[in-house]
């Protein structure tokens, strides 16, 4: 966990502690909003469902402006609809899937994982979005193998009215199958962080065909993410129209997210 973040891990224990920090960060970075990416996964990242209610906790210290993610993990839990609704009752405002990291493909539930599928459901039910890491991940024990987009066809199929957020657009490896998926299913919408800003017309040459359905995101603090303003600033470097810009950044999520009232 610390690894590539050593000249700046007393800063992220501090925003860990204090949500003040982290907003004054966004305030320096000319930020409004974040969505706070959180998920259990015990086998791989240690983490349990505990950062589901750290989540949420830590984003009362500004609902309109802490987005807290958080996450079921199919392997684990022993009432996939009722963790869905604790989800719910605590705030959360998206259910993130990490196939590398809970071990089991996106689509698992053709396979037998049924717990996956009762997830999946009820989301859908309640209105949840969900997002799904797609790519590959190099933290200790992650099986990038569960990392293609592809098979978010078959989730985008049996669940039509689920709304899927594919997280980094099957970066570095799966950029064609992502933008299939894209094309293919208007439930599915595409955030590009963990992508490089500079990179992302060469990844996506194609982005003006979906960039109604493109969410930004940066991963920070990911070692590669420096600085949340200087992702900002490469993307608005892009050939791209300022209105695309301005949905990528803006619009498009709060179309997605309305803020809270």
């Amino acid at each position: 966990m610390r690894r590539g973040k050593e000249t700046h891990w007393d800063l992220l224990l501090a925003i860990m502690d204090d949500p003040r920090a982290l907003l004054q960060i966004l305030d320096q970075a000319g930020v409004w909003r974040i969505g706070m990416v959180n998920y259990p996964s015990p086998d791989v990242m240690g983490f349990t469902n505990a950062t589901n209610t750290f989540a949420a906790k830590y984003a009362e210290a500004d609902p309109q402006r802490l987005l807290p993610y958080g996450g079921v993990d199919a392997r684990h839990t022993r009432d996939p609809a009722g963790d869905v609704d604790r989800l719910v009752d605590l705030g959360i405002r998206l259910c993130k899937i990490h196939p590398p990291h809970q071990r089991y493909a996106a689509n698992a539930y053709t396979e037998g994982l049924d717990a996956l599928g009762r997830i999946y459901r009820r989301c859908e039910e309640r209105g949840l979005p969900v997002m799904v890491h797609t790519g590959t991940s190099i933290f200790p024990g992650a099986r990038s193998k569960y990392g293609n987009p592809m098979e978010l066809d078959d989730v985008a199929i049996d669940f039509p009215d689920l709304r899927i957020v594919m997280a980094h657009g099957g970066r570095p490896l799966y950029m064609e199958e992502a933008f299939f998926i894209l094309r293919r299913h208007a439930n599915v919408w595409l955030d590009v962080s963990g992508i490089p800003p500079g990179k992302l017309l060469e990844y996506f040459p194609r982005l003006a065909e979906v960039v109604g359905r493109t969410l930004w995101g940066t991963d920070w603090p990911s070692p590669g993410v420096k600085d949340l303003r200087q992702n900002i600033d490469q993307l608005l470097g892009l050939p791209l129209a300022e209105d695309q810009q301005r949905a990528i950044l803006e619009t498009n999520a709060l179309a997605f997210f309305p803020p809270a009232r």
